[in-house]
C-alpha cells in the first residue's frame, strides 16, 4: 500500500525490570534519513535499530527517540580502584612526613569516597558486555520499536490512501482538460489557417503583389505543422494512462510519480509554447495547475 512520508508513532515495552519508550516521527525527504537519539550505552545497538526501521521505511526524514528506565540491580556495577586509593594514601603520608604534620591517621571512608575515581559507577556496561545481556535488552527494546512502528505505519497508510485517492481524482480532472484540448484541435487549426491566410494576404497587398495560391498554401501548411501538438497530446494521454496504473500499485510509488509528473509538465509546457489558440492556452493554464497539485501530493508519498 502506498504510504505517506509523514507519520508519528509511540510504543512502550517493559521486561527484565527495564522499560523502553520509543517515539518515531517523520517528514518528507527525497531520500531515507534516520536520526536516532538513544542513551549513550545503547550505541552498540544503533545499527540494529537502523536496519529494523529500514525494513518498513523507504523514504523520509525520520527521527527516533528512545527513552529508557532500569530497575535491575544487575545493570549497575560499583567499582573500587584500590590501586588509586593506595596511591592517594601514600601521597598523603609523604605530605605528612615532609611538613612534620605527625603520623598520618587512617583515612576515613568519607575521605576515600570523595577522592575522584576511587569509587566509580558503571551502568549497563557489564550487561551489554555479554551476548545474553544484549539479547535481553534488545528483546525489550524491539517490542517497543514494533509497537511504535505499528502506530506509525497505520497513520502513514491512512494518509497515503487519502493522497492516492486525491491524485486519482485530480488526474481525472486533468484528463478531461486534455479531452477538451483535443476537441478544440479542428477549430483551432481552421482559425489559425484563416489568420495566417489573412496575414499573408495583407503582406502581399502591401507589397503590391498577387499571392501565389500554391505557395501560400504550402507556407500555411508548414507553419501549421510546426505548431502541431498532436504528438504532445499522444504522449500526455500515454502518461495519464501510466499514472492510473501506478496509482493501483501496492508498493512505494513516490519516485515513479515524481518522474511521471515531470514528464506531464514538460509535454504541457510544450503544448502551451506551440499553440497560438487562446482557448487552448487557457486550458493549458488549468492543466498546469492540476499537474502542480498532483506534484505536491506526490511529494508526500513514500
Amino acid at each position: 500500500m502506498p504510504r505517506s512520508m509523514t507519520g508519528f508513532g509511540r510504543g512502550e515495552s517493559s521486561n527484565y525490570e527495564r522499560k523502553f519508550k520509543v517515539e518515531i516521527k517523520s517528514v518528507n525527504h527525497r531520500f531515507s534519513d534516520f536520526v536516532i537519539k538513544i542513551p549513550r550505552f545503547l550505541n552498540p545497538l544503533e545499527d540494529k535499530i537502523r536496519r529494523r526501521l529500514a525494513l518498513d521505511i523507504i523514504r523520509g526524514k525520520v527521527d527516533i527517540l528512545v527513552h529508557f528506565e532500569s530497575f535491575s540491580q544487575k545493570d549497575v556495577a560499583i567499582n573500587v580502584n584500590l590501586t588509586l586509593a593506595d596511591a592517594y594514601i601514600e601521597a598523603l603520608s609523604k605530605l605528612s612526613n615532609r611538613y612534620e604534620l605527625g603520623k598520618l591517621q587512617s583515612p576515613t571512608l568519607e575521605l576515600l569516597a570523595k577522592i575522584p575515581d576511587v569509587i566509580s559507577l558503571e551502568r549497563f556496561e557489564s550487561t551489554l558486555g555479554t551476548e545474553s545481556g544484549q539479547d535481553e535488552i534488545w528483546e525489550t527494546l524491539d517490542k517497543a520499536i514494533e509497537a511504535a512502528l505499528m502506530q506509525f505505519n497505520q497513520m502513514r497508510n491512512t494518509e497515503g490512501l487519502a493522497l492516492v485517492e486525491d491524485i486519482a481524482k485530480t488526474r481525472m480532472q486533468a484528463q478531461k482538460l486534455v479531452d477538451e484540448i483535443i476537441n478544440r484541435l479542428p477549430q483551432a487549426k481552421e482559425e489559425q489557417s484563416a489568420k495566417l491566410r489573412e496575414r499573408m494576404d495583407d503582406i502581399m497587398t502591401r507589397m503590391e503583389q498577387k499571392p501565389d495560391e500554391a505557395r501560400l498554401l504550402t507556407e500555411i501548411a508548414i507553419l501549421i505543422d510546426k505548431s502541431c501538438i498532436s504528438e504532445e497530446i499522444t504522449r500526455l494521454q500515454s502518461h495519464f494512462a501510466q499514472l492510473a496504473t501506478i496509482l493501483e500499485e501496492k508498493d512505494a510509488i513516490g519516485r515513479k510519480l515524481d518522474f511521471l509528473i515531470q514528464e506531464l509538465n514538460r509535454e504541457t509546457n510544450t503544448i502551451g509554447a506551440k499553440s497560438s489558440d487562446i482557448g487552448t492556452t487557457n486550458l493549458v493554464v488549468e492543466l498546469k495547475s492540476l499537474i502542480e497539485k498532483m506534484r505536491e501530493q506526490a511529494h508526500n508519498l513514500e
